[in-house]
């Protein structure tokens, strides 16, 4: 009874039946629509404050990695290489493979609701050129940024505000509780919201196979293998390049975390399993103070699977759409998505609010789209919140290494030992 009540059962029993009344009675299907809108606007509604907390903790945040100096720089150095490479492969593999080619989503339909309002302030931007770009990204009140809920203007302020924070110090410190305390607030609605996600997609799988017919699921099905291939070839090729620099094996340290990677996968969140992450680093020979600055910060910072699934998820909506984006917009997505992403750790479901602030810089892409990802947004989940952590895990040991800090026979001493029976 436990399973059934359980957001994953929801979400699949939501999914099982929208195909089937798709399938069954396509007129009536279509008219659950209505269901994928409202879940989108209470998604739409968190965006901006959302975004915006999340960027002024991240900044604020690395205020303490200034203060150990060359650590702190080699680390966000580390984190802005690996993501944006992350990013990258993403991109690529969408643009190479065309998960969402033929699907044949009416752009003009979809973009008909609430999802409109997330673009509207940029269609109009570029109109005006590079100048008009520029001027626009500065809100004329930060009030008005939030307002017409315009992310590129409230991700300007936030950053703003993020250094200010930083800078002030001891002063900022009631600011910083006061961002903190709403951060949690807002991830609290984000969980509510969460939980009417079986509505959602409900309507929206519904909708999608009444509208478009079977094949449609078909390809959100490839998208799922294509991103789940995809975060298994960078930890094991990319990451594990790293960690052979390090003198280790990938898959000897994939059995060290076993047992956390294990929780990871069941609650689609590495928040759960932080203390003992950052014991079990300290025990394969990473110093304590490197470990504890590191990894908080790419708790932030580096979320290397994250940003594969934005590059993935922005192109497969675009092919979905038959939208053909221009360099111009992608380095735009790429730059936005860079900046969305810091701060998103932990907290399941969230990849649909980053991924919603990320398109905003797109109008062209159906926001309403985002509502089919979210049927499959828990099977990416799992490896997403894996491939998170395990990035995070690397990038300690590889500063560390960097350092010449990294103890090698403390780091021997730990792999043998997860190998020996008794470690069971």
């Amino acid at each position: 009874m436990r399973f059934c009540r359980s957001l994953f059962f929801q979400i699949v029993l939501a999914t099982v039946l929208g195909i089937a009344s798709g399938l069954a009675t396509p007129d009536v299907a279509v008219l659950l629509k209505p269901l994928s809108d409202l879940f989108l606007r209470l998604i739409s509604m968190l965006v901006g404050p959302l975004v915006f907390c999340v960027v002024v903790q991240g900044i604020a945040g690395a205020g303490s990695l200034r203060t150990v100096g060359r650590i702190g720089l080699k680390a966000l150095v580390y984190f802005e290489a690996v993501t944006t490479i992350a990013l990258c492969l993403g991109l690529a593999t969408a643009a190479v493979f065309q998960p969402g080619a033929g699907m044949h989503i009416d752009a003009g339909t979809l973009t008909q609701g609430p999802a409109s309002q997330f673009g509207e302030s940029a269609a109009a931007l570029r109109n005006d050129g590079p100048v008009g770009f520029v001027l626009h990204l500065v809100p004329q009140t930060p009030l008005a940024a939030f307002v017409h809920n315009d992310v590129l203007q409230i991700l300007v302020f936030a950053i703003l505000f993020g250094c200010g924070l930083s800078i002030a110090g001891e002063q900022g410190n009631p600011a910083a509780v006061l961002i903190d305390s709403i951060t949690t607030v807002l991830f609290r609605i984000m969980g509510m919201v969460i939980r009417v996600a079986p509505l959602g997609v409900l309507g929206a799988v519904a909708y999608t196979v009444g509208h478009f017919g079977i094949r449609s699921m078909g390809q959100l099905g490839a998208f799922v293998g294509l991103y789940f291939l995809l975060v298994i070839l960078f930890v094991l090729v990319g990451l594990g390049v790293l960690l052979r620099l390090c003198g280790v094996g990938i898959f000897s340290f994939i059995w060290y975390l076993r047992a956390e990677l294990a929780v990871v996968m069941a609650t689609t969140s590495s928040d759960a399993v932080l203390p003992q992450i950052m014991e079990k680093l300290v025990a394969i020979g990473v110093p304590r103070d490197v470990v504890g600055l590191v990894i908080p910060a790419g708790y932030s910072f580096n979320l290397d699977a994250l940003s594969i699934y934005l590059g993935l998820a922005v192109l497969f909506l675009a092919q979905a759409s038959g939208i053909h984006l221009t360099w111009t917009q992608i380095f735009l997505v790429t730059g936005t998505a860079l900046v969305t992403s810091k701060g998103a750790h932990g907290v399941p479901g969230v990849g649909i609010v980053i991924l919603a602030a990320t398109l905003a810089v797109v109008p062209e892409i159906p926001q309403a789209g985002l509502v089919l990802l979210v049927a499959v947004d828990w099977f990416v989940g799992i490896a997403r919140a894996v491939g998170n952590i395990m990035g995070n895990c690397v990038a300690t040991l590889v500063i560390a290494k960097w350092e010449g800090r990294l103890d090698g026979v403390a780091t021997q001493r730990a792999l043998r030992q997860a190998r020996a029976p008794s470690s069971e």
